[in-house]
């Protein structure tokens, strides 16, 4: 920028909320503590099972394992209805890498589903959040033989989340159009 006299000076511009050091499981997190504080819904993140091979009190180092695979980030209960989804972020701004989503996760989506309960993904690719439910991930997969769900399907089969000010992140909208979209 040009001041008077030639001056230049330079300075720092935020191009978005969420590009302020904020990643989707930070405002995923955020969300859940509003649902819980209002009485909205009970969503939590599990904790990933580690195991602690050593501990070494002079370098304050500790070595661990995991314990199992772990399947979805969070799960709780919404209207009665139980809610199991990942968090998952791509850079690119084409498509979203399944290599992202384990085998074992897939078969977790598709149990959950199997069982009457509500499986996504909540994506966050080209600054923009989408749920994607697990249905439509699991006959994109039986459908297709790519390695990447491409953007334009995501934003096509997806439910957009758009930013708002409490929470910032209010996915459980795009949680009631799931519900709906099931139900009827």
């Amino acid at each position: 920028m040009s001041y008077p006299n030639n001056i230049k000076k330079e300075y720092n511009k935020y191009t978005t909320f969420g590009k302020r050091g904020m990643d989707l499981e930070y405002l995923i997190n955020e969300a859940n503590e509003y649902y819980i504080h209002e009485d909205i819904a009970l969503i939590y993140k599990k904790p990933t099972p580690i195991g602690i091979k050593n501990t070494d009190y002079t370098n304050g180092t500790i070595k661990g394992f995991f314990k199992e695979k772990s399947t979805l980030d969070y799960n709780g209960i919404y209207k009665g209805y139980y809610i199991d989804f990942d968090a998952k972020e791509t850079n690119s701004k084409t498509s979203f890498p399944l290599s992202n989503i384990h085998e074992h996760q897939l078969k977790h989506i598709n149990g959950v589903i199997r069982h009457g309960g509500f499986s996504f993904l909540i994506i966050s690719i080209n600054e923009e959040y989408y749920l994607l439910s697990g249905e439509k991930l699991l006959q994109f997969i039986k459908d297709n033989n790519r390695k990447s769900i491409p953007y334009n399907f995501i934003k096509d089969s997806g439910i957009k989340i758009d930013l708002t000010i409490k929470p910032v992140l209010d996915y459980i909208k795009a949680v009631d159009i799931l519900i709906k979209e099931r139900i009827k």
